[in-house]
């Protein structure tokens, strides 16, 4: 990912703090020169230093079968929003956006033990829909079996991991304040997100 030296995040806890909010992921991996891209939530933790990607997918998507032989591309990106330049001081200005994304590479392990199959499918219910559990906890063991041979989880240890964070770094003070006020009384999410993190980062900024 192209990354400008002013828009990089360096700090590991921020990108896995983020990873985890935004954790609706885009999966890549490439076959005979093509690109393959699965949306799936991802399951973020950290062990000895290592961030660990965990998920699973219908066995018939056949990109598992890349996963072990090749490296795994997995993107996060979530907010985002068009950056008007009414906000800019001088008229000589053109468009541009706000954003946020994470490239995490790696290389990807399948997870075939049914047991260890089943607690990755619980620890995804316990993540996204904890009211869901009990209902799943009385579901028959005969089912989860069946359930899980149409599936394929896997976990992909990150080995080099690269965040961007465009918020008008690049600008003044007071066209990042015109910007974070706009977006702030928007009814857009993702425009309200992206003044929120503005705000971040520029008390960040001013604390150092």
């Amino acid at each position: 990912m192209y990354i400008p030296n002013q828009f990089a995040v360096t700090d590991k806890a921020e990108i896995v703090e983020f990873m985890k909010r935004f954790s609706f992921a885009t999966i890549i991996t490439a076959k005979d020169g093509l690109p393959i891209a699965t949306h799936l939530p991802v399951i973020v933790t950290t062990k000895d230093d290592n961030i660990i990607l965990t998920s699973h997918m219908a066995k018939a998507n056949e990109q598992w079968k890349d996963f072990e032989n090749n490296k795994t591309l997995v993107i996060f990106s979530e907010p985002h929003a068009y950056i008007s330049p009414k906000h800019y001081d001088k008229g000589l200005n053109v468009p541009t956006w706000n954003y946020i994304a994470v490239h995490a590479y790696g290389q990807g392990t399948l997870i075939t033990d049914a047991d260890k199959v089943i607690e990755i499918i619980e620890r995804t219910i316990n993540t996204y829909d904890l009211s869901y559990k009990q209902q799943w906890d009385n579901f028959p063991s005969d089912y989860k079996l069946r359930l899980i041979q149409g599936l394929v989880a896997f976990d992909i240890i990150i080995t080099d991991l690269q965040g961007k964070k465009k918020l008008s770094q690049n600008k003044n003070d007071n066209e990042q304040q015109k910007i974070i006020n706009a977006l702030s009384k928007s009814e857009d999410t993702n425009e309200q997100l992206i003044a929120d993190y503005m705000k971040n980062n520029a008390q960040n900024k001013n604390s150092r």
